[in-house]
């Protein structure tokens, strides 16, 4: 078994794997001034964006809940990876071949490569699959295409292929490239049974199901041939690398279209995303196996990212402020109870959130084939919003033409109307009940709704807690940040800012700073691990060689003591105050002197109290030579002052 993986591997990831693309597959981002780029935190939900990247640092920080680091922590976190694994997947990205330490132990639990092993096995085994799809044995699936209305090029755009029929023809192929039954049997690619392992799928098409980073996780696969008697779809099972609960069909095809869009339409069925992207709608993606979920809701919502209090605000134009999400589901009952099951996850959402309901019944990819791509458009152009639906649907039960009826009706909707999450929204909904019903007396409807137990409470605040298959980290205790209202703090902290994110515009003098030139004790412990790094002699070729901040940053963490690091992560991608460029260099400067200033005044507070505690008479030279320095102190601040 392979050992750790080198040092300088390990490294040259972190230089080569652009932090602010690996997060940008799972977190929209925009600047925030120079070099800053924020978004909605993908580690706990929130509603405002606080997570920060800072590219030529290489590094992130959540000013929401506090998580940070760099690319390889990113990674690990985001996807449940060890460490060996997050940097074996990122130096696949960039195309580093990783060297390792013979006899090196690895880490405790870790099997080095095993993850790219699985991601491997499904990259072969999609090629196979896709081969497959134009061999005469594939005749039944290229029919069940073409009368949905997909062509050879469809088919290759969304990766759909064929399972064979045979009972091991992927596992026999596999097992020739050099995989492991164990490996296979992990991945679920082969089941075992009491005949031996065999391919999971056989005799069906088959479709990839990919991760956001375009990387295929897991198939889905629909039976073509009566004599096969299972599902008619089929998936992989949980695995490793495949969990229902995180995976959204479309998703890495639908990702920019959904970003630029602010949208994200849901439908039921993978044909049902290929009709959807063929017909224009590119946002369409698709639960696998399992109902929309608050997982799902997490994935769409970083996606979209979020406009503050005024997301789910639809104006008049018919857009919505804050993005849309949209369900299509079928008119009958179970289409209404999935809406129901909808309306429960709204909670999850700053978006608006519609259903589009085709009348006649049909699925995207039934109305693509019947009345074209205007009409699939059309379908999603003419969404409801939930609320409405719900509500309206729950009215379609009962007679509103009798007493009775009204009442029972009222009773129902009434708990649906108390549980919508927007306060400024439920009186404008008793109103709109009240006119459904037909009833006059909008009072009523209204007490009706306050003393109703909401049918789908508001989910409290919460921040993400990993599964319990993940390991689970005990948090290191952090040094108290000081007050940032205490205005010396602020220019100790702003002054650290600024030699961890551009040492390169720092004046020499920062390294003279006396080890007390900090007087918060977390500042003090910053400053004094980068001048165990080495300071501005240490940072600037560090800065040359590398091209960004990322080698120094990295070097102080490292002689910071642990409950520093963080502080030290955080201070390397706070946003500046000053965002021109042009101004940068003076403001920098600026903030330094600000530091050297305050330094000499505690400084000449010191003296001025050693001189009043001395006898000037006992001891004339001690006194004159403590007055000489404080001559020769006040000067060199006046002199600072002037030059500032």
């Amino acid at each position: 078994m392979a050992g750790r993986i080198r040092r300088e591997d390990v490294e040259a990831v972190r230089e080569r794997a652009h932090i602010e693309e690996i997060v940008g597959q799972h977190v929209t981002l925009r600047s925030a001034g120079v070099g800053s780029m924020k978004g909605l935190c993908p580690f706990h939900d929130e509603r405002s964006p606080s997570f920060h990247v800072r590219p030529q640092v290489g590094r992130y920080h959540c000013f929401g809940c506090g998580e940070g680091g760099d690319v390889i922590d990113f990674v690990q976190k985001v996807d449940g990876l060890g460490f060996s694994e997050a940097v074996e997947y990122l130096a696949g990205k960039v195309g580093l071949q990783l060297r390792y330490e013979e006899g090196g132990a690895p880490r405790p639990g870790e099997e080095p490569g095993k993850r790219r092993r699985l991601i491997e096995a499904h990259k072969v085994a999609e090629e196979f699959y896709r081969e497959q799809l134009s061999t005469p044995a594939a005749a039944a699936g290229r029919q069940f295409l073409a009368e949905r209305g997909f062509d050879r090029t469809a088919a290759a755009d969304f990766g759909v292929g064929f399972a064979p029929q045979g009972w091991d023809s992927l596992m026999r192929h596999l097992r020739g490239r050099g995989f492991t039954e164990a490996e296979l049997t992990l991945s679920g690619l082969v089941s075992q049974g009491q005949r031996g392992v065999y391919d999971r799928f056989r005799g069906r098409l088959v479709w990839p199901i990919r991760e956001l980073t375009g990387e295929t996780v897991g198939f889905g696969a629909r039976h073509l041939f009566a004599e096969d008697q299972g599902p008619k779809y089929l998936n992989t099972p949980e695995t490793p690398l495949y969990k229902k609960s995180h995976v959204l069909y479309g998703i890495d095809l639908a990702k920019r279209d959904l970003q630029r869009d602010k949208r994200v339409v849901v439908v039921e069925g993978y044909t049902d995303v290929m009709a959807m992207h063929l017909s224009g709608v590119g946002t369409a993606v698709a639960t696998c196996g399992t109902a929309f979920g608050s997982d799902h809701a997490r994935i769409v919502r970083r996606l979209i990212g979020d406009s503050g209090s005024s997301g789910g605000v639809q104006l008049a134009s018919g857009a919505s402020v804050g993005g849309e999400i949209i369900f299509t589901f079928d008119g009958d009952a179970a289409g209404q109870k999935a809406a129901l099951r909808a309306f429960g996850e709204d909670q999850s959402f700053s978006a608006q959130t519609f259903v589009a309901v085709e009348k006649s019944g049909m699925d995207p990819c039934e109305l693509r084939q019947a009345k074209g791509p205007d009409a699939v458009r059309a379908l999603v152009a003419g969404r409801t919003p939930l609320y409405e639906f719900v509500i309206r649907s729950t009215l379609a039960s009962y007679d509103l033409r009798t007493a009775e009826g009204r009442i029972g009706a009222l009773r129902a909707a009434a708990p649906i109307v108390a549980g919508i999450r927007d306060a400024g929204l439920r009186p404008e909904y008793t109103r709109l009940l009240s006119g459904w019903l037909g009833i006059d007396d909008q009072d009523s409807v209204r007490r009706a709704v306050q003393g109703a137990s909401p049918s789908t409470r508001p989910a409290a605040p919460r921040t993400e807690r990993p599964s319990s298959s993940e390991p689970v980290q005990v948090p290191v205790a952090r040094m108290p940040v000081p007050d940032r209202r205490d205005p010396v703090a602020q220019i100790e902290r702003t002054a650290l800012e600024v030699v961890l994110q551009r040492p390169d515009l720092v004046a020499p003098d920062f390294d003279e700073l006396p080890s007390d030139a900090f007087g918060a004790p977390a500042y003090r412990a910053v400053h004094e691990a980068i001048r165990a790094a080495g300071g501005l002699t240490v940072a600037r070729p560090l800065l040359q060689s590398s091209g960004g901040s990322t080698g120094w940053v990295g070097a102080v963490i490292e002689q910071a003591a642990e409950p520093v690091r963080s502080l030290v992560t955080e201070l390397a991608v706070a946003p500046l105050p000053e965002d021109r460029p042009e101004s940068l260099e003076g403001y920098v400067k600026g903030v330094v002197l600000r530091l050297v200033e305050i330094g000499f005044t505690r400084h000449i507070a010191d003296l001025r109290g050693r001189l009043q505690r001395m006898d000037a008479e006992a001891d004339p030279a001690a006194y004159q030579a403590a007055f000489a320095e404080l001559v020769e102190v006040e000067g060199r601040r006046r002199n600072l002052r002037e030059s500032a």
